[in-house]
């Protein structure tokens, strides 16, 4: 009976190979479908290649019920075992360069929106020196780009800009209609923060 049900489960269960060979457990004719580690005082250790029993399932799942990775060590290797950062202190196989696996070029990308290329373009501008030396700080920079002001831009270029944008905004300009207000906020912040950064002094 137990023979029939372990046939019926069917894939359903994880791990379960048809192998062909009887279980393991002695005295026991179901067919050894599930993989389990040999005890610690067997042929292999859990870390070393090997070792490894093949059992029904009823079998597997009381090893399952009753297994203790740390059974056998001492207090040194489960405290070793338990380390956040256990195994990683091995060597591992670097990759390879001259594989045929390599990583697609930038190149070999279509952008037909642009959506990639226009990004980088607009960081890469935005994070370019003055050509007069001053530094800009990252806050400086984005109120720049508020205004749509390059980063050359000069003093003259600052308050031609916020005037321009503060008559597009404003409520009074505009026939009242205040649904530029955050807009109108932002440029006189951005404003604000450049009229007296070293930049533009």
């Amino acid at each position: 009976m137990a023979d029939d049900e372990t046939r019926k489960a069917g894939p359903r269960f994880h791990g379960r190979v048809e192998t062909g060979r009887a279980c393991d457990e002695s005295g026991c004719d179901a067919p050894g479908e599930f993989r389990a580690p040999a005890d610690r005082d067997g042929a292999a250790r859990r870390d070393e290649p090997g070792g490894w029993r093949w059992l029904c399932l009823d079998h597997v799942r009381a090893f399952n019920a009753r297994y203790n990775f740390f059974s056998g060590m001492d207090a040194d290797e489960i405290a070793a075992a338990q380390r956040p950062y256990a195994g990683w202190e091995r060597e591992t196989r670097a990759f390879a360069s001259g594989g045929a696996d390599r990583p697609p070029r930038w190149a070999d990308f279509t952008d037909p929106l642009d959506a990639i290329g226009a990004r980088f373009r607009e960081r890469r501008a935005a994070e370019q020196p003055r050509a007069d030396g001053r530094p800009l700080s990252g806050e400086e920079r984005r109120a720049l780009a508020t205004l749509g002001l390059p980063p050359d831009a000069d003093r003259r270029a600052l308050r031609q800009r916020y005037a321009e944008l503060v008559r597009r905004y404003h409520p009074d300009r505009n026939g009242g209609d205040r649904s530029h207000e955050r807009a109108l906020a932002e440029t006189i912040a951005a404003y604000i923060c450049l009229k007296s950064a070293r930049a533009f002094a």
